[in-house]
């Protein structure tokens, strides 16, 4: 189980080079699909999610040990359904080309237009985790397909019973050259990001996005990368403990925190921390009764993630913190079927602990205090841009200074996470959360090429532009110098 999937990497280099090969000479011959093409495209998506969910789910559940059922309902199927249906719906007017006004605007009123249509860019390569294996493969092929272009995607190896179902499923709804799919471990992955995509989108760790980065600039390769990073909780003094608790943890332990988009930290007042950690027992009790045996709650994804995990709890308790566990039926987690970890608040956590160096991605979560707003302020600004920011509270001159004063790849006021749900709205990191966005029309803008259009008058009325320049050209320049 989680053994990654390496077939021979010359012959996986060999695989892909044909396959981007065959995918440009296509687009090249056949040029851009119709918007009916790409509706048929999107419509096979949605198709094969229909009429296989519950091979996926079942492959899902085989690779990650448990993990709910329902959840990955919700989280992988219906969530990969929601922005292929919304792409296929809005298409026709996402395809339509934009006017530009014409500068200076003396040249409209003679017949000269602007104007920017929308080109597949090409070839688009994908590069997708495991911690939501079907719904970030789906949401990069949702903008890629609406936008006009063919698709590689190579998913990650540490699900390999979904990454196979997947290639399968690809190869039964698709020809590969509309998208071929690539299985592999890191250094097959390594030699997909160095090929000479048309773009490329990344979904993962910000340390391997780096490489990517890197693979992809030998190329001229543009890039989008969806990373992640320590993503801030900041709790107002006019929050709602046990509200703000509920949602904060319901966020925390889903798929028990492999989320980029998981809160992080927690920034709380002093006086408010032990009634959100006693808030936070209450709502993980009733969520999860028992979490040893609870279908549920969720394993870590593989051994050496686990065991990462649980050393971020060891370090904390070394240097000082107070470990919670939140563990309702008291149960012993020193032998067990799966690898699970109860929910563990850390309260005190300091700088020097391994927790506050790096993004947890587990069901981990350390508690600071601040003394003020400015103070909170200052300690999101002096860690690297996050993938998100969380602000729990009714005061709206705190949430405004929060917006206006943090930069953050996107915002959900009064819970968590739901920003990346909302599919009108873009989706992307800032710095070292990542650079680019997708998610509905903003995906299909960020795979397409912008071309801009100029149509030229028909009248020679800029002849006076040519030399010899006289007074009339020079009145048009002084025209011009004017504050």
């Amino acid at each position: 189980m989680n053994k990654p999937v390496e077939p021979a990497i010359e012959a996986a280099k060999a695989q892909m080079q044909a396959a981007l090969e065959a995918q440009k000479r296509v687009n090249t011959r056949r040029g851009p699909p119709s918007a009916a093409q790409r509706k048929d495209r999107l419509t096979r998506c949605i198709t094969l999610l229909l009429n296989h969910k519950d091979e996926l789910v079942d492959a899902i559940q085989a690779d990650f040990g448990t993990r709910s059922r329902d959840m990955t309902l919700l989280t992988d199927i219906a969530a990969a359904i929601g922005p292929l249906k919304q792409a296929r719906a809005e298409l026709d007017g996402w395809m339509k080309p934009r006017k530009r006004k014409v500068t200076p605007a003396a040249l409209g009123l003679f017949g000269a237009k602007a104007e920017v249509r929308y080109q597949p860019k090409g070839v688009i390569g994908v590069m997708t985790p495991w911690n939501f294996p079907v719904q970030l493969a789906m949401d990069a092929v949702a903008g890629a397909f609406a936008a006009g272009n063919s698709v590689m995607l190579k998913p990650s190896e540490f699900t390999p019973a979904t990454s196979a179902l997947l290639a399968q499923l690809f190869d039964l709804y698709f020809d590969e050259e509309e998208i071929a799919v690539i299985l592999g471990g890191a250094d097959v992955g390594a030699a997909f990001s160095g090929l000479p995509f048309d773009h490329l989108i990344f979904t993962g760790a910000t340390s391997v996005g780096r490489h990517v980065m890197r693979a992809a600039a030998e190329n001229l390769v543009p890039v989008t990368l969806e990373l992640g990073g320590k993503s801030p909780v900041v709790l107002g003094a006019s929050a709602d403990l046990a509200k703000t608790a509920a949602r904060i943890m319901q966020g925390k332990t889903m798929n028990a925190g492999q989320i980029c988009l998981a809160p992080d930290y927690v920034l709380a007042p002093s006086a408010s921390v032990p009634g959100f950690v006693s808030e936070a027992k209450a709502a993980v009790a009733k969520m999860y009764p028992a979490i040893k045996d609870n279908g549920d709650y969720t394993a870590m994804i593989n051994q050496r993630h686990y065991d990462r995990v649980r050393g971020l709890i060891a370090d904390a308790r070394s240097k000082g913190a107070e470990i919670v566990e939140i563990n309702p039926a008291n149960e012993d987690f020193s032998q067990q079927e799966h690898r699970k970890i109860p929910p563990t608040l850390i309260v005190g956590a300091t700088d020097e602990m391994s927790v506050m160096q790096e993004e947890i991605f587990g069901p981990v979560l350390p508690i600071r205090t601040y003394a003020s707003l400015d103070s909170a302020i200052a300690e999101i600004n002096a860690r690297p841009r996050p993938l998100a920011l969380y602000y729990f509270g009714e005061d709206e001159a705190e949430s405004e200074a929060l917006l206006a004063r943090t930069h953050s790849g996107g915002v959900t006021i009064n819970d968590v996470i739901f920003h990346f749900s909302m599919d009108d709205l873009p989706f992307g990191g800032v710095g070292p959360s990542g650079m680019g966005a997708y998610h509905g029309h903003r995906g299909f803008i960020e795979f397409s090429h912008e071309k801009a259009i100029y149509r030229q008058m028909k009248g020679e009325l800029l002849a006076m532009l040519r030399p010899p320049y006289g007074d009339t050209f020079r009145k048009q320049v002084a025209g011009r110098l004017k504050p």
